[in-house]
């Protein structure tokens, strides 16, 4: 499809003013997270300022998107979509400058190391303590950013320096003076902490201060900034303290059980109470709109299908549960449309950016339709871009959906070459194990007869070759097809997955176990080259291409779904952005975006 079929079929949906504004043309781009790149002036982790570095590195290789996972305050597991705030941004991501301060923690927490260390957050607020010391202009900017963030700003600061004095206790831990918000006791509260309560307010007009210059770089350069603003919020985070009734406290958000997931999932966060929300005028969802467009141009949706339903889960269930005993909310599938469709609607008449939604997972059609009519892209990541019900096998560029942001992995998945070589013709063990013990059969007994050992790791199955057919599979089962069907479904989907996609990439010679370089490029251009209007790759991903991630693929992931360790969200790139900016990989990056007709004022049809 032609650029001028491109804006015909956007003109046509309720999006197509953003799309005017923003260029309704095919676009590449990176996912960096910031937490994963860093400067020679970075202390210890990514900050605002890095970004102009990375700006630099995608004019460099013509893309024209960086998308950056939440920016918003961390809580204590450093989780992004598990923020203590929608409004209020990272103080570990302040810039320092060429400050005393700053060369001192460089020294304490040299950048480049493979994992962060989030022990630079208290440092970081240590040494902006200082700074807010010395600014003899704090008052009067500080009253300003009250003024312009009335909705949010004061509570999120009082959260803070109340979560401080009582030892970094949940709100709903506090005295009941606190949790319960009693106005003469928080102005009186207020006042016993003023300094502190001012620095609260004046480190938040720093960061978005640094965070605004660093998308005007960006623009200036005919670069956006791709936001990502998280579903949920945490049960102890400055948005539920401040407005309990917007939230459903006796449940939390996850996910059902699927192949990938044996339980299902538990997120820990509050769903919520919509008919509250919307019951004063659905302020607070256009006051993070509000927000966000002061630092993003385009703003991802974090599972839009909560939006129409969300599972949830009683709070009050075992752990180990995860997301069996949860339940769609609403209950009523035929609610599930104008529901999701309302807010939907209520964001899009209260923001100039464009959105892009997550819609991985089990989504209705419902969802499917009100995107496509919204002009709203989903996501098509290539290991999944199949068709699941008759060919069971990989769909062609030339068939992706072109309202669709393509990737190769996302920040929940492993990197692509660690999905080839660990889980791409596998099936999860845990959720076989389950399936089969639902239906009486010995696991135990019929695994080694179905699976190899030598070609299964990481919690995943790998098929043996001579389990070839449907029957085969049911007959070492003991089971008529009717009562195995989702087995059989999940060996349709995985059975040859690799020696399909070798095919369908045309790659020269015998299967090659391993992602070699030239099976990684294959990849990549099909994505390029596919219909999908943006294509964004995390930055890892391109990283592999350049043969700088090394050892097992498996371990650079950002995030493992399910699981807490230092290592989810506190991966880095293996060198600074200076070099990146120079290194072959820019170049590589800059052919594939120019040659798939993605480059700005590129003419090519694609």
């Amino acid at each position: 499809m032609n650029d001028k079929n491109i804006k015909e079929f956007l003109s046509k949906t309720l999006s197509k003013e953003k799309w005017e504004r923003a260029g309704a043309r095919k676009r590449a781009g990176i996912l960096a997270p910031l937490f994963s790149v860093y400067s020679k002036e970075s202390c210890g982790i990514g900050d605002f300022h890095d970004l102009k570095l990375l700006t630099d590195w995608l004019g460099a290789g013509k893309n024209s998107i960086i998308q950056l996972l939440p920016l918003n305050a961390l809580g204590p597991l450093s989780c992004p979509y598990d923020s203590i705030s929608s409004f209020a941004l990272e103080p570990v991501y302040a810039y320092l400058g060429k400050t005393a301060e700053a060369k001192k923690l460089r020294r304490e927490f040299p950048a480049g190391r493979p994992h962060v260390d989030y022990k630079i957050r208290e440092k970081k607020i240590q040494a902006l303590r200082t700074l807010f010391s010395a600014d003899r202009s704090a008052r009067k900017n500080i009253e300003k950013f009250i003024h312009e963030n009335s909705y949010w700003a004061e509570d999120f600061a009082l959260y803070k320096v109340i979560k401080e004095s009582h030892q970094g206790k949940p709100w709903y831990e506090w005295p009941e003076e606190f949790k319960e918000r009693l106005p003469g006791r928080l102005e009186a509260f207020r006042k016993e902490r003023e300094e502190e309560f001012f620095f609260e307010i004046w480190l938040q007009w720093q960061l978005c201060e640094q965070l605004k210059e660093a998308k005007k770089y960006a623009n200036e350069r005919k670069i956006y900034f791709k936001g990502d603003l998280p579903l949920l919020v945490s049960r102890d985070s400055a948005d539920v303290w401040a407005h309990p009734e917007f939230f459903k406290l006796e449940l939390e958000a996850g996910a059902p059980p699927d192949m990938y997931s044996s339980k299902g999932q538990r997120w820990g966060m509050p769903t919520y109470n919509w008919d509250k929300v919307a019951s004063d005028g659905y302020r607070y969802l256009i006051e993070k709109l509000k927000t966000a467009e002061q630092f993003y141009d385009i703003l991802r949706i974090d599972h839009v299908v909560g939006l129409f339903r969300i599972w949830s889960v009683p709070y009050s269930d075992p752990a180990e549960n995860q997301g069996l005993h949860g339940f769609f909310d609403p209950q009523q599938e035929d609610k599930w449309d104008e529901h999701g469709r309302k807010i939907l609607t209520v964001m899009q008449n209260n923001t100039g950016m464009l959105f892009c939604a997550e819609d991985l997972g089990m989504i209705p059609i419902v969802c499917t339709r009100a995107l496509e009519e919204f002009g709203i892209p989903g996501n098509d990541v290539q290991r999944w871009v199949k068709d699941w019900k008759v060919k069971h096998d990989f769909i062609g560029p030339a068939d992706y959906r072109l309202l669709s942001v393509t990737m190769l992995s996302t920040h929940d998945t492993t990197i692509w070459p660690a999905w080839w070589e660990n889980e791409a013709g596998t099936v999860d063990e845990g959720l076989f194990m389950r399936k089969c013990s639902e239906k009486g059969i010995d696991f135990s007994g019929i695994k080694m007869k179905l699976f190899d050992p030598a070609r299964s790791r990481h919690g995943r199955l790998r098929w043996l070759d001579s389990v070839d057919s449907v029957d085969y599979l049911a007959g070492m089962l003991g089971r008529p097809r009717d009562q195995i069907w989702d087995l059989i479904d999940m060996y349709e989907n995985t059975y040859g997955e690799k020696e399909k996609l070798w095919k369908q990439l045309k790659m020269k010679g015998p299967l090659q176990e391993n992602a070699e370089n030239e099976l990684i490029k294959a990849v990549f251009n099909l994505t390029f080259e596919s219909r999908a209007i943006f294509c964004i790759h995390s930055i890892f991903d391109w990283l592999s291409l350049a043969g700088l991630l090394k050892g097992d693929p498996y371990k650079y992931r950002i995030n493992k779904p399910g699981t807490i360790n230092e290592d989810n969200w506190s991966l880095t790139i293996p060198l600074p952005l200076e070099k990146l900016i120079k290194h072959k990989v820019t170049s590589s990056l800059e052919e594939a975006v120019i040659s798939s007709g993605r480059a700005e004022g590129s003419k090519k049809n694609a």
